[in-house]
């Protein structure tokens, strides 16, 4: 099993993650090392919420699982775990990034990143198209943090996105997606050149 770390909207999305966590509880897919509601206190400046979530949160998750909901992009915190996630520093290194898109978002796209991937999760799909402009990526998926598309535009970045239908009651499936994140995350080149976000919108 490998260490998660789910970053979501807490205020929207928290079903979401109750379901990932239930189904971890039936099939021991992961060991979860995300941010619980209530772990962190708000009133705290950024700064010292940015450290927490670096050194207490991610500092021993291998792989970095991000639910996409209608909010998602917006929110600073996100944006904080996604850099976190991507920075390979001397005591927290990089992890493999997941991207899960939400029902609520009614987004029919997805991105194979991995070796087997395309066989193994969508043995389905035949015809397999390459997107290499953020104008296309936004259009495809309007709800994904700038980051993330910054990073499916790097073909070395290694970054899968899977629709939430494809997991939610699939076990097997889910527990490939962390493992070619995590096989596969000391090769990827993140792109990091994006400042961070300030505020949420």
């Amino acid at each position: 099993m490998h260490n998660v770390f789910i970053s979501y909207h807490h205020d929207k999305d928290q079903d979401y993650k109750e379901h990932l966590l239930d189904l971890n509880d039936t099939y021991d897919i992961f060991r979860d090392y995300s941010v619980d509601t209530g772990d962190i206190d708000n009133d705290l400046d950024d700064e010292t919420i940015r450290e927490l979530i670096r050194d207490r949160y991610l500092r021993d998750s291998t792989v970095t699982v991000l639910l996409v909901g209608k909010e998602t992009k917006n929110r600073k915190h996100v944006d904080w775990e996604i850099y976190s996630s991507m920075y390979d520093g001397e005591v927290n290194k990089k992890s493999g990034i997941l991207v899960v898109n939400l029902p609520t978002i009614s987004c029919n796209y997805f991105t194979a990143a991995h070796a087997g991937e395309k066989e193994r999760v969508y043995p389905d799909i035949t015809n397999w198209i390459s997107i290499d402009s953020g104008i296309a990526y936004e259009s495809r998926y309007p709800c994904m943090p700038a980051r993330i598309i910054d990073n499916l535009l790097k073909k070395d970045a290694l970054v899968s996105v899977v629709d939430w239908n494809r997991i939610k009651n699939d076990p097997d499936t889910l527990s490939f997606l962390i493992e070619v994140a995590f096989r596969d995350r000391a090769a990827c080149k993140y792109d990091l050149s994006r400042p961070m976000r300030r505020r949420d919108s």
